[in-house]
């Protein structure tokens, strides 16, 4: 942090937000594999939540890629300042009374814990999509998996690099054999109670 600047408050609160917008404020973040269905499912969540008139705003990981984080590598140095970045990102937008949904692999359980001391461990809620390697080979939609193997990608979460599983992650979904719109309906009731 810069030793010149200094914190402004404003005289709108984050509080004063989810009055106005009538529900609370967080950050529901995906992890998991490549392939495990992080996107998907918070593709579908948001698109329920707002269907109920929820505030809502997604964050994915190759769309940030594409723009505020396209000149960081895999390298595992770089995959903290992506997540990083984001959390600071998502920090500003539970701060404006919105739901966001992050869905990135952060294969390490330290980022993922600077990640609640960003936001507020009150304002962090972590799903774990547990899809095991196989199958997210399986389906290696982006055809990343198959890249690894060949060994065109290096630093492959999975593969050539680890992906450290939440110890005690706020809600579990295993994918194997679950379907979407069933793993949808468990975050969904599961947010719900969130958001009074």
């Amino acid at each position: 942090m810069s030793i010149n600047t200094v914190r402004h408050d404003y005289n709108i609160t984050k509080a004063d937000r989810e009055t106005r917008n009538g529900h609370r404020s967080f950050l529901l973040w995906f992890t998991g594999l490549s392939g495990s269905g992080k996107s998907t499912l918070a593709n579908a969540v948001e698109l329920e939540l707002h269907k109920k008139g929820i505030s809502t705003f997604s964050l994915d990981g190759d769309n940030i890629r594409q723009g505020i984080n396209k000149d960081l590598s895999f390298a595992p140095e770089d995959r903290t300042e992506n997540i990083r970045r984001i959390a600071e990102i998502a920090h500003l937008m539970v701060d404006a009374g919105v739901v966001t949904l992050a869905a990135f692999v952060s294969p390490y359980i330290k980022d993922r814990e600077n990640i609640k001391s960003i936001v507020g461990v009150e304002n962090f809620i972590e799903v774990y999509v547990n899809t095991s390697l196989e199958e997210c080979e399986r389906r290696d939609v982006k055809g990343l998996y198959k890249k690894a193997r060949t060994g065109e990608i290096k630093n492959m979460t999975g593969i050539s690099a680890p992906y450290e599983a939440p110890i005690n992650p706020d809600l579990e979904i295993i994918t194997d054999n679950q379907s979407i719109e069933s793993s949808v309906e468990i975050i969904k009731d599961f947010i719900i109670q969130k958001l009074k």
